[in-house]
């Protein structure tokens, strides 16, 4: 059995200079931000993707160690807001 959380946050503006991806450089706009984290390996991996469309892209940066469910939750919030801020954002380390 494997365990594992998931956080999605719809509606994300993302800031002046975008989210940095892996897959498409940088994207701005109205933004869906979603994590998911799992205990077996304890990385959190986010990916980003315009509101509403079916393409997800990894946010740079990424997976990130969360030894547990609250602080990957915690990594998602501190995602959300660094793309808010902008600036080519990318998965927070700290």
């Amino acid at each position: 059995m494997t365990d594992w959380s998931s956080w999605t946050t719809t509606g994300v503006i993302a800031g002046p200079g975008g989210v940095a991806t892996v897959e498409v450089g940088v994207i701005t706009g109205d933004l869906t931000v979603h994590t998911t984290w799992s205990a077996d390996d304890g990385q959190a991996l986010v990916a980003v993707q315009y509101t509403g469309a079916s393409d997800w892209f990894t946010m740079d940066g990424g997976p990130a160690h969360c030894s547990s469910e609250a602080e990957s939750r915690e990594l998602h919030q501190a995602a959300v807001e660094a793309a808010r801020r902008g600036g080519r954002a990318t998965v927070p380390t700290e």
